[in-house]
């Protein structure tokens, strides 16, 4: 008789909570009563992920403050780089060079698609964290309470098996791959994101160029070491390709995990830096030399290229690259369908390990110089082809 492949699965532990959560959905048991003091943390909980969730920048900085209390929470280090990086790309919608290659219509569709997922993940994830940081205060496992706030219950299991055996990585793994199937349920399903983001031409070309990538600033060197020398921050992260497919993006988040949290060096770096730059939303705040937050050019000049050898040409201005808050209004976002993504899928158990190797080393500076000079030659093509788009 063959043996059931999870049996001997060093993940058994966790096998058998979610097997606990299938058998009490199956004879359709019950939430318990909460008490009065259960009901008054959800509210509270409730409360303050609402009010965190005003837009990129307070959800950026929630991670970071969070990951700076319970360090042990790993997933939250990269949420908030990773969410750092949402909010670039945002701006970029409003900076120098996208406007002139997009339609107001295409620049509008694409914030809201970012920011539709950035709120989305933050809405599903950060109540975990505080439910957490609420079970360490008072010392007893509160995740139970995780259906109250509409959060998988694989995301329940996981919790109960990390409060016992205290795995930070399959913790963040699993975070990972709950928050890319929530989005793949409320975000890259929905017809109208697929028709108006996912099937343009903009991100076909996007994709075909390469031109995304998820980058940490990483600063190897003492503060003073850096502004008495001029040199700019390095850049470590990964190219963002096929990023409509959910197992890449799953690949993907396990990657830069994998990249930050095994290489010492990198963590320091990358946290050093973190904690010390306030997020803006403006690419300023990892590469000044290039970047400005405040808007030089000449209106109605038309463009020529700036960059070259990853510096701003002599007599050139910056690249322009605004705050968030100056480029975007604040969204308010209606609810998600309360739907569970998990229904027992065996694959999900499957890849909760890190891929290996994913941990090899990935320097993106010149990887994004080249991005940019792209765009600064896609840029001139379209002028000399339909003329510039008004700026």
């Amino acid at each position: 008789m063959k043996v059931p492949w999870f049996v001997h699965h060093p993940l058994q532990p966790l096998i058998k909570e979610l097997k606990k959560g299938q058998a009490l959905e199956k004879r359709g048991q019950s939430p318990e009563k909460l008490s009065a003091t259960e009901q008054e943390i959800v509210v509270r909980i409730r409360h303050k992920t609402q009010q965190l969730n005003a837009d990129n920048i307070d959800r950026t900085s929630a991670y970071l403050d969070f990951y700076e209390k319970h360090p042990e929470i790993h997933w939250a280090l990269l949420a908030h780089l990773v969410s750092r990086n949402a909010g670039w790309s945002m701006t970029d919608l409003r900076g120098e060079l996208l406007p002139r290659l997009l339609s107001a219509k295409e620049q509008l569709d694409f914030f809201s698609f970012l920011e539709r997922g950035n709120w989305l993940i933050f809405h599903d994830a950060y109540p975990q964290l505080l439910l957490y940081e609420e079970s360490v205060e008072r010392q007893t496992n509160l995740f139970h309470l995780l259906p109250q706030l509409q959060v998988s219950a694989f995301m329940q299991a996981v919790w109960n098996v990390f409060w016992v055996k205290g795995d930070r990585e399959l913790l963040a793994v699993a975070l990972v791959i709950n928050e890319q199937h929530f989005l793949e349920e409320q975000v890259m399903k929905n017809a109208q994101y697929r028709s108006t983001v996912l099937q343009s031409l903009p991100f076909a070309l996007q994709e075909l160029l390469q031109l995304n990538q998820i980058l940490f600033p990483y600063n190897p060197y003492q503060e003073a070491f850096v502004a008495r020398n001029e040199l700019p921050l390095r850049l470590i992260g990964q190219n963002v390709s096929h990023f409509a497919s959910l197992s890449e993006r799953i690949t993907l988040g396990k990657s830069l995990y994998a990249l930050l949290f095994r290489t010492a060096d990198y963590l320091e770096g990358v946290s050093r830096w973190a904690a010390k730059t306030p997020h803006s939303g403006s690419r300023k705040d990892f590469w000044p030399h290039l970047f400005h937050d405040l808007n030089e050019n000449v209106p109605g000049r038309s463009y020529q290229r700036k960059i070259a050898s990853c510096r701003i040409k002599p007599g050139a201005n910056r690249l322009y690259s605004p705050g968030l808050r100056n480029a975007w209004k604040t969204i308010v976002h209606p609810h998600p369908a309360d739907v569970d993504w998990y229904h027992g899928q065996a694959e999900v158990i499957k890849s909760l390990t890190l891929i290996e190797g994913a941990a090899k080393t990935a320097e993106m500076g010149e990887v994004y110089c080249q991005t940019l000079e792209k765009m600064e030659l896609a840029v001139l093509a379209r002028g000399k082809i339909f003329g510039e788009r008004p700026f």
